[in-house]
């Protein structure tokens, strides 16, 4: 929105800015291009009057809880808005058109008098040597005359001569000094015209800057509609589609590839063990062939023998018996040894076809690895796109979301259903709460059945038992994010005793994946405090802790324990309210914080001092009210801007019944207490609903305590939590219906507190 309802600022308009521009003038608004086709706005044109009219229109239907008229009438209210945003466009087109032509004109004037002045400084020196050379000129003649003097007599038509050209000097010395006197006037002109350029120089930066910041404005807070918002989750899902598609396409190639270097790396041994193999026989065939060659020189040589043996005489015929035989041998063997040469070479050539077809095989494989490679780079590359596309659009989908939340300016609620336990006898009951699986109500409707009668529901977030306290802390990160950049938070969890309230809020100590609300907002603020530190911000954090015991204060994170268990001696502590809507309590502990290690460290100290007790309905029972405040304060120096943020996160007592949880003696005065604080913040919403010009905020300390997040400009949640047992159905259908009504109260729109560095004190707390 333009502006706020309290009419605490005004906006600037276009008619404003023209009447900086042209010297007060108003030339009225005009429409944007008339030649712009399919334009929502069409030729329509918008003034101031029709301007503010929509911005402080009131949406009112004749029943207030009749949820889809509410809802038409909004979307139709958005159209109008922008409409007026779609013509607020086209009319800055048009200023920028005539903002560049301004420009141009500007500079082909400022080009002229450089030119000009550039000029004149070349004339000014040339007149001023002009004006040395006749002065000089001038003392010559002056020497000259008083020599012609004490000649006269001598020299008199010679000194009539320079008479003459001194008169000429003279009268040339006169013009130029006229001249020279023109041209002063006309640098002076001149530099009255540059004068004159800068300051509407100046006017048009100052009218282009309070334009640029009406336009930011009017984007920042207007152009995000429902439509968009519906556009941004189905591009969301076709995003996601398309990335478990990916995902999957990645895995299977990636196996694939895995495979392929498994088979390379076989391939690649198979062929060293082939050719270790190859080597091998080729050297036994090597030492065959010695082998044949030796037996055939020794055949060579036993032939030579037996020749000679036959001719000799004196050989007996036995012996030429063994040689015969042994011969014979020698031949047999032979022939053994080239059967076996040729088999080992058989085997060397199947060998050496194995190898060449591994080298094959081996270069189709690395061509196939360096496909697969070049393919899962490329699918790398489209999965980072495809998530980056899912974060961005996830990341607008939110943004659009809470702008058009604070738009609505109710209190969002989120709804969180336990899971089942033992004492609840599940098996044996039948299930009272039930969630509707329509596209309107999925993920954001209850029902609740009690004597056969269903009771729907429908808040901005409904939690199932199977939610983990990761998926409800996601959908709150944004909210506690804005604490950060300046916007007062409060998030508090409300429901009947053993709901699961302090578990929402504290989670189990000693577990990472149960840590609640309280603790992840901690790490997210200063894990975005330590990325914020690189764009020059610097963040001071206090923190504070505190309960509220049977309407009274106590200081969780007092050193003094007496002065806040005594009931003898209570320190009494004052709650205040400053004009720019803070809230400090008079004497409170506040303790500066550097990192989530000392808050949580604070966190344990003020759990171990809260009051639980211990009643039927609940073996560990809160009973009171625990309220942690955050206080952050932002320094930009480059920026020179600050930011005070303020992040409340409560956890109510729980509501219960005096017949079921038994409660007697102190327990009594407890629950008596808890109700009656349970009970004018019930008051004070009803009020809200109604428009009641008196809200009886002061009724009790819890409802003083949350005046600025129930009536003010802070942004507000409410977790409420509900058993789903069928013995707490009267219980959980109050908390939906109190829940319901809370959804409904319209609260101011939330109100980023800033400043510029240097203009305004640091605000001190406590």
């Amino acid at each position: 929105m333009v502006g706020t309802a309290n009419g605490s600022r005004t906006p600037v308009t276009p008619r404003q800015a023209f009447s900086v521009v042209n010297g007060g003038q108003d030339p009225g608004l005009r429409s944007g291009p008339g030649s712009i086709a399919g334009s929502d706005c069409g030729g329509m044109e918008f003034t101031r009057e029709e301007v503010d009219a929509l911005l402080n229109v009131k949406i009112r239907t004749k029943d207030k809880f009749n949820l889809k008229e509410k809802c038409e009438i909004m979307m139709d209210y958005i159209k109008k808005l922008r409409m007026c945003v779609k013509w607020f466009q086209d009319f800055e087109g048009e200023l920028s058109f005539e903002h560049q032509k301004l420009k141009k004109l500007f500079e082909s004037a400022e080009n002229k008098s450089n030119e000009m002045e550039r000029l004149m400084n070349a004339k000014e020196e040339e007149l001023n040597s002009i004006v040395e050379e006749l002065r000089t000129n001038y003392s010559v003649l002056q020497e000259q005359f008083w020599k012609q003097e004490t000649e006269k007599l001598v020299a008199i038509e010679s000194l009539m001569t320079e008479k003459n050209a001194r008169m000429t000097a003279e009268k040339s010395q006169a013009s130029l000094t006229e001249d020279l006197e023109k041209a002063l006037r006309e640098s002076s002109s001149s530099n009255q015209k540059i004068l004159s350029l800068n300051d509407m120089y100046k006017r048009l930066q100052e009218y282009n800057t309070s334009l640029q910041q009406y336009n930011s404005k009017l984007q920042t807070e207007l152009n995000q509609t429902s439509e968009t918002l519906n556009k941004v989750e189905r591009e969301k899902a076709a995003f996601m589609e398309n990335l478990s598609n990916l995902r999957g396409y990645h895995e299977s190639q990636q196996d694939q590839l895995v495979s392929t270097k498994v088979s390379l790396e076989e391939s690649l041994k198979l062929k060293d063990a082939l050719a270790s193999e190859v080597g091998c026989l080729r050297g036994d065939l090597h030492q065959v062939r010695e082998d044949r060659d030796r037996q055939l020189l020794l055949v060579e040589d036993l032939t030579t023998q037996v020749v000679q043996y036959k001719e000799c005489t004196g050989k007996s015929a036995a012996e030429l018996g063994n040689l015969t035989s042994r011969s014979i041998e020698l031949e047999a063997t032979c022939a053994l040894q080239t059967d076996t040469i040729k088999r080992l070479q058989e085997q060397v050539d199947i060998a050496e076809k194995q190898l060449e077809i591994s080298d094959l095989s081996s270069t189709e494989t690395k061509a196939e690895y360096e496909e697969q490679k070049r393919v899962n780079s490329e699918l790398q590359i489209l999965l980072a796109e495809a998530e980056s596309k899912v974060i961005e659009g996830e990341a607008l989908r939110k943004k659009m979301h809470n702008t058009i939340l604070e738009l609505k300016g109710n209190i969002r609620v989120f709804c969180r259903v336990r899971p089942y336990l033992l004492d609840d006898d599940a098996e044996n009951e039948t299930k009272t709460v039930s969630f509707p699986t329509t596209t309107e109500a999925i993920g954001r409707g209850i029902e609740v059945v009690q004597h056969g009668q269903t009771h729907p529901f429908m808040f901005d977030k409904v939690f199932t038992p199977q939610s983990s306290q990761e998926e409800v802390f996601v959908e709150i990160s944004q909210l506690v994010q804005s604490a950060l950049d300046g916007y007062k938070v409060c998030v508090f969890a409300y429901g009947q005793t053993g709901s699961g309230k302090t578990h929402t809020m504290m989670g189990t100590p000693g577990s990472y994946d149960d840590k609640g609300i309280i603790p992840r907002s901690l790490e997210q603020i200063f894990e975005a405090r330590q990325k914020l530190k690189d764009q020059g911000w610097k963040y001071e954090m206090q923190v504070s802790m505190l309960e509220i015991y049977n309407e009274t204060i106590r200081d969780l994170l007092s050193s003094n324990k007496s002065c806040s268990t005594d009931s003898g001696n209570k320190q009494q502590y004052a709650i205040k309210h400053d004009p720019n809507g803070n809230t400090h309590v008079s004497d409170l502990t506040i303790v500066d914080v550097r990192s989530s290690k000392e808050v949580s460290f604070l966190l344990n100290r003020a759990a171990q001092s809260r009051s639980v007790g211990k009643t039927q309905m609940n073996e560990q029972s809160s009973r009171s009210h625990f309220v942690f405040t955050l206080r952050i304060s932002g320094v930009n120096e480059t920026m020179e801007q600050q930011v005070h943020g303020v992040l409340n996160l409560i956890d109510l007592a729980g509501s219960e019944r005096l017949s079921k949880s038994g409660s007697t003696g102190d327990r009594l005065k407890e629950t008596q207490a808890i109700n009656k604080s349970l009970s004018s913040l019930s008051d004070v919403i009803f009020a809200l609903a109604k428009k009641e010009e008196h809200i009886p905020f002061r009724n009790s300390k819890l409802t003083y305590l949350l005046q600025p997040c129930l009536g003010g400009d802070s942004k507000t949640l409410m977790v409420v939590n509900v058993s789903p047992a069928p013995s707490s159905v009267n219980e959980s259908l109050c908390s939906l219906r109190f829940a319901a009504r809370v959804n409904a109260c319209e609260i101011s729109i939330p109100r980023r507190q800033t400043s510029m560095r240097y203009l305004e004190p640091r605000l001190s707390y406590g």
